[in-house]
């Protein structure tokens, strides 16, 4: 296929707990933007919230839980690819992760956040260990998640698996507007690939997330950017454009070339 439609969705950051948040997806899935989509993206942590303290450990479940069936039958339903942030339980470890589940409903892929930013997140969660690219209508798709991302190296790492595009569910508090205004377009440019940023928006709990969820095409630049609310923002991606950026800048086959590489 020549192309992939993606969307992401920026959701309200006030839904509480599992049950407001898949019932929020179920209604948003039905929004007309969606019906000709292949994947959804969803922020970090979509399915139980990020600034929510202990309740994450009452609300984790494992990569195959209750709430990840109810999504992949969500998939089947509505004919769409669903990648969702939520908090993993893996025996007597947390981890933050992703799932993705395809329009059939079997599971696509995974990730568990590799870096985890002091406060929070290192009270509760596991690092992860690896980044494993996924296959959607020819595209390999790479995820990386919030603190992820901000690291060339882990975003160099995933692009020279041959990605062309990496997912990055976010958490991103109003404060770091740097981040997905400057850094995300960056990475983007300086691998020659595409980037979807997905951001919650609203307060949760005390925190205000920046919103500002970002469409970045290989070249750097802005595709779709969202204000500070609640939004779907969508496009079409072209391997072509890949294949231009990454032979105009071969950043990846001139960094072999460092000694100290």
């Amino acid at each position: 296929m020549n192309g992939l439609n993606v969307v992401i969705a920026q959701n309200p950051a006030a839904l509480t707990g599992p049950q407001e948040r898949f019932n929020w997806l179920a209604k948003t899935l039905n929004d007309a933007q969606l019906r000709s989509a292949d994947i959804l993206l969803l922020p970090e942590l979509f399915l139980t919230g990020y600034n929510v303290g202990q309740k994450i450990i009452d609300w984790a479940e494992p990569a195959n839980g209750a709430y990840a069936q109810k999504i992949a039958d969500l998939c089947v339903k509505h004919d769409i690819a669903i990648h969702y942030g939520f908090a993993e339980r893996d025996g007597e470890k947390l981890f933050n992760a992703a799932n993705c589940f395809g329009k059939d409903g079997t599971k696509l892929g995974g990730h568990r956040k590799l870096l985890l930013p002091p406060g929070f997140e290192g009270d509760y969660f596991d690092a992860g260990t690896q980044c494993t690219p996924f296959t959607l209508n020819g595209f390999s798709i790479g995820t990386l998640i919030c603190y992820d991302a901000e690291f060339p190296e882990n975003f160099r790492h995933v692009a020279k698996m041959g990605v062309d595009l990496v997912l990055v569910p976010t958490a991103l508090g109003s404060q770091w507007g740097m981040v997905a205004q400057k850094l995300i377009p960056t990475r983007a440019f300086e691998n020659g690939v595409y980037v979807f940023y997905a951001n919650q928006s609203g307060i949760e709990n005390g925190l205000e997330y920046l919103g500002g969820s970002c469409i970045i095409g290989p070249d750097g630049g802005d595709i779709e950017r969202a204000d500070a609310g609640p939004t779907l923002l969508q496009a079409t991606l072209h391997k072509e454009r890949v294949e231009a950026a990454q032979t105009r800048l071969p950043y990846h086959i001139d960094s072999q070339k460092l000694p100290w590489l």
